[in-house]
């Protein structure tokens, strides 16, 4: 039925009336249907208006119909007043602003997930929080899968794993995570036996431990705490009888600390020439321990000696009053040289400086450099610092570098796969840092680094060229350095009864005097 129309009696229009007003005056009262919801008070004012019950007729005139229009107006007044609410309240929910339906679409709400349901419901009502620990659930990273893969494999919501890694990003780059990273997943249980994701830890290396947390409806917060270490002092030595590398790896030395142990001694010792069978190492180096026994890493190389045809080397660790760190040997004289022996590690020299006869031309040239065999992509590094003059492709020498280190001195590199990073005409590099790679471009018979000291712009033979020494330790500084090195050689006296020489067997009936110093031979 509708709230409102017309409806008439002779000449006498009644407009926007309830409907039970209509035909009031008609013959046939009896069809007139009351809407629900009036008041006692208003169905009787309706009576009164109607007159007899129900089929009586009686004769009205024109007059009689006029004189009650002023009731009639009244009673729709009320009526309207009584059914207003209604009517406007079907408005706001169908219609905005009164417009008609198809006019409104009304937005639509996104649909919460199931799991994100099940959160809601546990939260807003009794099903709240369980008391129980939360619920621990440790996964792999697996190759080619992300983080994000990780969480959806452990049914965390999507919304939710996107916004945990968002707030990991400020702590820890998720794109780092290797293949075979262990990250645990925390849900806090709810009474109805779901779980709510609340965040999830991963340890990216053994001194470090990342965590992501919920913090209440504000979305996830990061963290990142340094386990504490403790460093202790490990003591090794060993016979060298084919390479320095196997003695280390018998005596349990890590390989980081033997290329630390290498590179240190570069400025003085030439691997491949130097070393002889029977000459001996010394190191004292660090070992980071983590309160719960793990070991988490090398430290510091403390101290390092080698016996090269009985003359021995030691060289220590100090740090002067400025801050600068260095090894120096007994007297306080700094071990770095203008220039490092050797650019490159673990290479072996195949060809020295001088005559000889060239593999590739057929004849006897003079060599103007050393060349050392390596496989290709090993790092070769800039012999000292300086500015690099050229860096291109240069006919037979290949991928070119040279570096200027002072108006006599300048270094050369040649037949390199490809140039380091940033490695440019005008780039100053400090000693030791990556100028390219190893190869065989240019005129070579296999991967190699050519190798070239240049003084006054002639080649010279880089084993006897004059290189000058560090700073030398003067006064109070070499004090400290004295009294430093003695704490280090009590330290190393100490740690040595732990000590396993590394030996093969052909060498337990040699070298007796050099074996007393190690408590287990």
């Amino acid at each position: 039925m509708h709230a409102n129309r017309q409806c008439s009696h002779g000449s006498v229009p009644i407009r926007a009336i309830p409907a039970v007003l209509c035909r009031l005056t008609g013959s046939d009262r009896s069809s007139i249907v009351r809407p629900k919801g009036l008041t006692p008070w208003v169905m009787a004012i309706t009576d009164s208006l109607l007159g007899s019950p129900r089929g009586y007729r009686r004769r009205t005139t024109v007059r009689s119909r006029l004189s009650r229009l002023p009731t009639l107006a009244l009673l729709a007044v009320i009526t309207a007043g009584a059914l207003a609410p209604a009517t406007v309240i079907a408005r706001d929910a169908d219609t905005p602003n009164g417009r008609t339906p198809h006019a409104y679409k009304p937005a639509v709400k996104p649909t919460a997930t199931a799991e994100e349901a099940t959160e809601a419901k546990d939260d807003a009502g009794s099903d709240g929080p369980a008391t129980g620990p939360v619920d621990r659930q440790t996964l792999s990273i697996g190759r080619g899968d992300t983080l994000m893969d990780l969480l959806a494999t452990a049914k965390v919501p999507t919304n939710d794993a996107h916004d945990a890694v968002t707030a990991l990003r400020e702590v820890y780059n998720p794109r780092r995570l290797q293949a075979g990273q262990h990250v645990t997943v925390l849900f806090e249980p709810r009474r109805s036996g779901a779980r709510k994701f609340v965040g999830f830890e991963f340890a990216p290396d053994p001194l470090r431990s990342v965590s992501i947390a919920r913090k209440g409806d504000a979305g996830f917060t990061s963290s990142q705490t340094e386990k504490p270490v403790t460093r202790k002092p490990v003591a090794a030595q060993g016979v060298i009888r084919s390479s320095l590398f196997e003695a280390g790896a018998q005596a349990g030395v890590p390989i980081s600390v033997m290329m630390t142990f290498i590179q240190t001694f570069s400025y003085d010792v030439d691997f491949q020439r130097d070393l002889q069978p029977g000459d001996r190492f010394e190191i004292l180096y660090e070992k980071l321990v983590t309160a719960d026994g793990t070991q988490a890493g090398e430290g510091d190389l403390l101290y390092a000696s080698l016996t090269l045809s009985g003359d021995d080397m030691p060289i220590y660790r100090f740090k002067t009053r400025d801050g600068r760190i260095d090894y120096y040997n007994g007297d306080g004289e700094s071990i770095r040289r203008a220039l490092l022996r050797t650019p490159i590690d673990g290479a072996r020299i195949t060809s020295g400086f001088g005559m000889r006869h060239h593999p590739i031309l057929g004849f006897s040239k003079m060599h103007k450099g050393v060349d050392f065999g390596a496989p290709t992509g090993t790092p070769i590094y800039a012999a000292g610092r300086g500015t690099i003059e050229i860096a291109e492709r240069n006919s037979s020498y290949g991928n070119y570098v040279r570096i200027r280190h002072n108006t006599e001195i300048s270094t050369a590199y040649a037949h390199m796969s490809r140039f380091a990073k940033s490695i440019q005409r005008g780039a100053r590099v400090d000693q030791g840092d990556i100028i390219g790679y190893v190869g065989t471009t240019g005129r070579s018979t296999g991967p190699h680094l050519h190798y070239e000291v240049l003084k006054a712009g002639q080649q010279v033979n880089p084993r006897s060229i004059d290189l000058p020494t560090g700073e030398k330790l003067e006064g109070r500084e070499l004090q400290a350095f004295q009294q430093a090195r003695r704490s280090i050689e009590k330290l190393f006296e100490e740690s040595r009864h732990g000590l396993q020489l590394a030996r093969t067997p052909a060498a337990s009936s040699t070298d007796e005097k050099s074996c007393n110093k190690a408590s287990s031979c």
